[in-house]
């Protein structure tokens, strides 16, 4: 499976990044870098994480990643990230 990034998904990561790393560019540097580790994990098992809250598709889940959620979509030989926000446990 590929991976491919909505310009949504890098748009946001970018500002969450900047905002990390007015505190700390080394914080910053090691969240990026450990997100992608847990990106490569995915097409091993794509369906390991939950279906997503936000959408009513089973091919749509959520990456829970220190206290954010990624949302991503299985599409045949692609998996294809969507967004990133801050995780919101009750959603509806």
């Amino acid at each position: 499976m590929k991976i491919l990034f909505k310009n949504t998904f890098i748009k946001a990561l970018d500002d969450i990044l900047d905002y990390i790393a007015e505190d700390s560019i080394n914080r910053a540097i090691k969240f990026n870098e450990d997100l992608y580790k847990q990106f490569k994990k995915i097409p091993d098992m794509p369906y390991k994480c939950r279906k997503s809250i936000y959408y009513e598709d089973k091919n749509i889940r959520d990456l829970i990643f220190k206290g954010y959620t990624i949302t991503y979509l299985i599409d045949k030989d692609n998996v294809v990230i969507l967004g990133i926000l801050k995780y919101k446990k009750d959603f509806k």
